[in-house]
């Protein structure tokens, strides 16, 4: 393999990254390249550690090194609650809130019939089979508010409609300190109708 082509490969590769287009991919490179091929292998190595060690978390799907997650174990959090996010970024962002004190079940991923995911793509059977385990009372539903998201969370209230759980979706609204005139009228028309 040449030069040229094992950066263009090296190019390539940082592009899949989302938000990386062709000259962001190509200074990461260079930079890499040129001033830092000691992080370069870093890099290279936490990639090949990641990929290698870390899983699905048998409880909740999200990324772990055990076979259950450090959420899922521990003995603090309040079982009898569960929140269903699309990815373990979405995950992530709860926890930093500190205003959660549950258990997950991450879907990695949202129903697009479009793009062929269905429900057997994302596990809402393993959720279902969690969510009425007994312990779990309210489910939240906590995927994102865009039209997959929407016709995700809508799919399983309509599943779990029958099972006695207490269903709540994640509430919408003008973010805390913006000013209405510079919200979009979507927002604003989903506070309006959400409002308490």
């Amino acid at each position: 393999m040449s030069n040229a082509n094992s950066l263009d490969v090296l190019i390539q590769a940082l592009r899949r990254l989302p938000g990386v287009g062709v000259k962001s991919a190509s200074r990461m490179a260079f930079h890499l390249l040129q001033h830092d091929r000691p992080a370069a292998l870093a890099l290279s190595h936490a990639l090949q550690v990641a990929v290698e060690g870390v899983r699905h978390c048998e409880r909740c799907h999200t990324f772990t090194q055990d076979l259950i997650c450090n959420t899922c174990l521990d003995a603090r959090r309040d079982g009898s609650k569960l929140c269903v996010v699309e990815t373990p970024a979405d995950q992530s962002a709860v926890e930093r809130t500190g205003a959660y004190s549950g258990l997950y079940f991450v879907l990695m991923g949202k129903l697009s019939p479009l793009d062929g995911i269905g429900p057997k793509d994302i596990g809402l059977k393993d959720l279902f089979e969690r969510a009425c385990d007994g312990v779990v009372q309210e489910v939240i539903l906590a995927t994102n508010f865009t039209a997959e998201g929407e016709a995700t969370a809508h799919v399983i209230s309509e599943g779990l409609k029958a099972k006695g759980l207490r269903l709540t979706r994640l509430a919408r609204g003008v973010p805390v300190g913006s000013e209405l005139e510079y919200v979009d009228l979507g927002t604003i028309a989903h506070a309006l109708v959400d409002r308490r």
